[in-house]
């Protein structure tokens, strides 16, 4: 169970307290109290760990079930006593320029917000510390956490779109060089995974962060209070700008490959000019010398001293004004 959980910490007016280390002990305490609230971050429970904390916590089956599972599409999801909130996580990696996606849910409830993280590790630890010097934030209760995390998974996305435009420019650039390599479909196609991968990650948040936006009774999100709306129109805005960069990035990807194909027909049909050009040039000696090589009785040009000569002169006068004639019209 210790192995799971990454860190448990109570909050009162923003600031980090001492409470119990048993988490159900610092729930009871915190709701007793009435002013503050418990923020546990757990990392890759198995179903039997996540069942325990699912039964203190009160959470709801269909939730629990989504947590331990993962590879969840990203979603807020309301419920009686909680909001459940699923993220994607991205990281770019320089190396060998690819986007790593992991998976993060939040449980939103009374007086406790909860982590779950599945897939490479995220940097939640950074971001408790940071939030622990913001005061005035954490006091707007766990939902501040929600939104925190939600702000830095979009920082996030705006830095890996401008790490896959920058490898995008360099592609593009390769694929229309002079001295182009080979195997330009396959990086291509390779870089469009990246990106639809990436997509499947910004798109589906856009309907989430809205709705974490919007007030009114009918509409709002519970546990959220009006003071932090603001605050998640900005990540939202954020995020309308992340989707904006990936459908460039997705759309200038299939114009790309559809110039390379278009570079490589073009390239196909240059080379069948060119063989058609010099099997024409080899086709004309080719059908002089088995006219003289059918060994007919009756042909003047094999008793005259000049037939041999002349016979050569004709071939290779022939293949000279081929190869003139091609070579103008750029076959050569």
């Amino acid at each position: 169970m210790a192995g799971m959980i990454v860190d448990c910490g109570t909050y009162r007016d923003g600031k980090r307290t001492e409470g119990p280390e048993d988490f159900s002990d610092a729930l009871a305490e915190v709701r007793a109290a009435g002013d503050g609230f418990l923020w546990i971050g757990l990392a890759d429970p198995t179903a039997a760990e996540f069942d325990h904390v699912a039964e203190e916590f009160g959470l709801h089956p269909l939730a629990v079930e989504d947590a331990v599972t993962a590879h969840q599409r990203p979603k807020v999801d309301i419920y009686q006593d909680s909001v459940f909130t699923v993220l994607k996580t991205a990281a770019y990696h320089q190396q060998d320029e690819t986007v790593s996606i992991g998976e993060l849910m939040i449980f939103l409830g009374d007086s406790y917000v909860m982590t779950v993280r599945h897939g490479p590790e995220s940097p939640l630890k950074q971001l408790r510390a940071k939030l622990e010097e913001q005061p005035e934030l954490l006091a707007h209760g766990p939902a501040a956490v929600l939104y925190a995390i939600c702000d830095l998974v979009v920082d996030q996305y705006l830095d890996v779109a401008t790490e896959l435009q920058t490898d995008l420019d360099e592609l593009e650039e390769e694929i229309f060089s002079p001295g182009r390599s080979r195997g330009a479909a396959e990086r291509i196609y390779g870089f469009k995974r990246q990106v639809v991968g990436f997509r499947k990650a910004t798109f589906p948040l856009m309907e989430p962060a809205l709705r974490l936006t919007r007030a009114g009774a009918d509409v709002q999100v519970p546990f959220v209070a009006d003071g932090l709306r603001p605050y998640f129109r900005d990540v939202a805005d954020h995020l309308a700008k992340v989707n904006e960069v990936v459908e460039s990035l997705d759309r200038l990807l299939s114009d790309i490959l559809s110039a390379n194909l278009a570079q490589v027909s073009v390239q196909q049909n240059d080379d069948m000019r060119k063989i058609s050009a010099w099997a024409a040039l080899a086709a004309v000696p080719t059908m002089i010398a088995g006219i003289y090589g059918m060994n007919f009785e009756h042909m003047p040009e094999l008793r005259q001293p000049w037939g041999y000569p002349v016979a050569l002169g004709l071939m290779a006068g022939v293949c000279v004004g081929l190869h003139r004639l091609f070579k103008r019209a750029g076959w050569l």
